[in-house]
């Protein structure tokens, strides 16, 4: 069982509410009491952190509670709470961290702000493990190239999104992730994509949908993008100051059309 022991009234109340929340059982104590027999985890604040010598103790921040909740159910859990991230990659990529096969976070960001995500939570674990979804490749090689210290693996992600009823709009990408977290992979460092000409259809496309004055970046920016060098943004920029034009239309005259979607999933995603 988890005890809250503090005196600090915002951090129970934080503490306390998160764990209401994920139907975790606890109790509170004032901090000189005596613990309860079957005390498995003390949360308290800085004040008492080395009052506890001999049950494991979580020191909570007020500002961030969820975190001590967090480290709380995965040292209650012991060896089979180890925290486990999986990331369904894509434009905004779904990211579900479990700790041991609870799910005790889950995110969607844009592809800009996952690696920050993803660092900060693994930051935060003992030895984790990241597992990224093989799928939309160029997002999933510049999340494995931009992850530092930590273990990355690479899962087959085929047949881990699920059906979708009526009202889990959204939520696809996400439970993607959870699922993709559940299985192993093969650990990577890095992962080189040479882009289909396609996949840099699709990026050029995007930059004229960008971009001011309807023009599409060129090949070579493309590339740049796909590999993780720029940012479409960015690359626009470096178009507009080199001043190449960037030819907006296709050899007849027409608006380039892509030859496959980049980030789609694959058939076994929910149409």
């Amino acid at each position: 069982m988890i005890v809250v022991a503090t005196a600090d009234f915002e951090l129970y109340h934080g503490v306390v509410n998160e764990l209401r929340e994920r139907g975790s059982e606890f109790t509170t104590i004032e901090p000189d009491d005596e613990l309860p027999e079957r005390v498995a985890v003390v949360v308290t604040g800085p004040e008492h952190a080395d009052s506890f010598p001999d049950v494991t103790t979580i020191v909570a921040d007020p500002d961030d509670p969820r975190r001590a909740v967090d480290q709380a159910l995965t040292a209650v859990r012991g060896d089979g709470g180890r925290v486990i991230i999986g990331v369904d990659p894509g434009r905004k990529p779904g990211i579900a961290v479990l700790a041991g096969d609870v799910v005790v976070a889950a995110f969607q960001v844009p592809l800009s702000d996952a690696v920050d995500v993803i660092q900060r939570e693994a930051n935060e674990a003992t030895a984790p493990i990241v597992r990224i979804g093989d799928g939309s490749r160029l997002q999933s090689a510049s999340l494995v190239n931009d992850l530092e210290d930590v273990t990355v693996e690479l899962v087959d992600e085929t047949g881990t999104t699920p059906y979708l009823g009526t009202g889990s709009r959204g939520m696809g990408d996400v439970l993607a992730a959870a699922n993709i977290a559940r299985l192993e992979g093969e650990v990577v460092e890095t992962r080189q994509i040479d882009p289909t000409a396609g996949e840099l259809q699709v990026i050029k496309d995007r930059s004229r949908e960008q971009s001011d004055g309807n023009r599409a970046i060129d090949d070579l920016l493309a590339r740049r993008v796909a590999a993780g060098e720029l940012s479409i943004e960015e690359a626009l920029s470096e178009h507009r100051t080199a001043g190449s034009g960037g030819d907006s239309s296709g050899a007849n005259g027409e608006l380039d059309q892509p030859d496959e979607a980049e980030d789609g999933h694959g058939s076994d995603r929910a149409q």
